[in-house]
């Protein structure tokens, strides 16, 4: 007779019961393995519907996506304010550790760089006296009042395919589409979407930005256009352009989207093919933006995009109201008047 241990008797019962289990299940298992099934077999085949459906809702009603991410800024931006302030205050340490460190170094480059401002200031002064007394003989007028709204970057949006940043500054704060957003060192980019408390930022190495520049040096006239790059490239230059690595780039402030004079970036490389330029801003030490609003234009308002999209026609010839009748067009003859009818001579005259 063979004996089995005890313990192989309990060992083997709990491993035929839970192979049991495991095969027929419960009830719960019962009902929800089909359900989980269907999902897991057609998740993919939803997720790309749901996709299209969004893609076509946008391209009908841009206006309605637009609001729907500025609230989701909003509704967002609270949680990635709380979150993102200790990864804040890491780097703040870290940095005073790195002055501290570099203490003496940084003492004496300020020391040489006293003296130099030091002589640059007096030449500013004479330069600016010079300035005020042509500008009081040419009567020219000065440029609006700059408006300066100074927030913190609280989540960087983008990726691959976007390269955009939120900023704890909205509508409340006076932050509106279009305005410019600048650095320290120069532009980097403008508000495409602005929420109440909270407001994206277009950079200008995205592929949907395009921002009308000159060359310092040459005065050439291009377009900086982003291609999701740390490089943007320099579009629609002539042939005749004279462009070096080395030279800046500044907005030529066509268009009214943005002032003349803000710089951008350098030429980084030139080929035969094309011209890149290295922003002056890195877009993952961005810390603390301003938005200036310098009273431009140029970037079309939610309203204005409404307007055009849906204009009102008042006049009979089915023109904008804006066009006086008989611009461009043979003007409406009165009712009472027939358009057949021969003209009539004057007494005394011959045909």
């Amino acid at each position: 007779m063979v004996e089995y241990p005890h313990r192989d008797i309990k060992t083997t019962f709990w491993e035929i019961a839970g192979n049991t289990l495991a095969q027929h299940g419960g009830p719960q298992q019962r009902i929800f393995s089909p359900l989980r099934t269907a999902v897991h077999r057609f998740a993919f085949i939803l997720l790309i519907c749901s996709a299209f459906g969004l893609m076509l809702l946008g391209k009908a009603d841009t206006v309605l996506i637009e609001r729907i991410r500025a609230a989701s800024a909003d509704l967002v931006s609270p949680v990635m304010n709380i979150v993102s302030r200790p990864a804040a205050s890491i780097n703040e340490i870290t940095d005073q550790v790195y002055n501290l460190a570099h203490l003496y170094e940084e003492n004496e480059r300020l020391r040489r760089e006293n003296h130099q401002l030091l002589a640059w200031q007096q030449a500013a002064r004479n330069l600016s006296h010079e300035n005020a007394r042509l500008r009081d003989l040419a009567r020219y007028t000065a440029p609006p009042v700059l408006h300066l709204v100074t927030s913190r970057v609280i989540a960087d949006m983008g990726g691959a395919y976007a390269h955009s940043v939120m900023i704890s500054a909205g509508s409340r704060d006076g932050v509106s589409k279009g305005q410019a957003v600048i650095s320290d060192e120069g532009l980097v980019g403008r508000v495409a979407e602005a929420g109440y408390q909270a407001s994206r930022v277009l950079l200008i190495t995205d592929i949907n930005s395009r921002v009308p520049v000159i060359v310092e040096n040459s005065r050439d006239r291009a377009f900086l256009s982003g291609d999701n790059t740390n490089r943007p490239l320099l579009t629609f230059l002539t042939a005749d352009a004279t462009v070096a690595p080395g030279d800046r780039i500044l907005t030529s402030g066509h268009g009214g989207a943005f002032p003349p004079g803000i710089p951008i970036g350098v030429v980084s490389s030139v080929s035969e093919n094309s011209v890149r330029v290295a922003p002056l801003f890195r877009r993952h030490q961005l810390e603390y933006l301003r938005v200036a609003d310098y009273g431009l234009q140029g970037i079309l308002s939610d309203q204005r995009i409404r307007e055009s999209q849906a204009p009102v026609n008042t006049n009979d010839t089915q023109l904008a109201p804006d066009i006086p009748t008989g611009v461009g067009v043979v003007p409406s003859a009165p009712a009472d008047v027939d358009t057949h009818a021969k003209p009539q001579m004057p007494a005394g005259e011959l045909p």
